[in-house]
């Protein structure tokens, strides 16, 4: 783990360069801002269900990060909710899986979008084993940084759609309606 953690930061570097430039500003700009600092690492293992269609995977939601990068095996499972429709992710144990996050949404002023997604659970044979890296706020304390939409990136044909937040302020997870929600619709103006 340490080792992957060590290549998914440098990876990390490089897309929120090419993720920079495509909002249109300086390669580092999404890094000086600290976007590939907090990494946290989450793995899951989804036993065999015998009644995969009584019960939920993990419920549909958006990742409350700036990035994630996820690793899959090939035993499928993830959807992403697409025009009304739950549309699945095609499982590809040589690829990785790249999610807009809430936070890039904010702070790109919806340039970029998180998309709700749902992880079904396992029917398949075989434990399902994943490694999800969220790039998330740094965790340094006091954790005081403001978030918000880019200036280069507002005008008056542009103007700011969400209100800033602190780090700090932003740690409370906006509790969950059984369809889902974002922690940004507390922060949108």
């Amino acid at each position: 783990m340490l080792e992957y953690s060590k290549e998914v930061m440098k990876l990390a570097e490089l897309m929120f360069e090419i993720l920079s430039e495509a909002l249109g500003l300086s390669p580092n700009h999404l890094k000086e801002m600290d976007c590939a600092k907090g990494l946290w690492m989450l793995c899951h293992c989804f036993p065999p269900c015998p009644e995969p269609n009584r019960t939920f995977g993990g419920a549909q939601h958006t990742d409350r990060s700036f990035l994630t990068i996820l690793l899959n095996d090939n035993n499928g499972g993830l959807q992403v909710l697409y025009d009304g429709y739950w549309i699945d992710v095609p499982p590809n144990p040589e690829a990785l899986i790249f999610n807009v996050g809430d936070f890039l949404q904010l702070i790109s002023n919806d340039k970029f979008v998180s998309m709700e997604h749902r992880i079904l659970a396992n029917g398949g044979e075989e434990p399902r084993i994943s490694v999800a890296c969220f790039f998330v706020h740094t965790f340094t304390s006091p954790s005081s940084r403001v978030y918000g939409p880019i200036k280069e990136l507002l005008s008056e044909l542009n103007p700011p759609k969400y209100r800033d937040t602190t780090s700090e302020s932003s740690n409370h997870y906006v509790a969950r309606k059984p369809n889902g929600n974002s922690s940004l619709d507390h922060l949108r103006i």
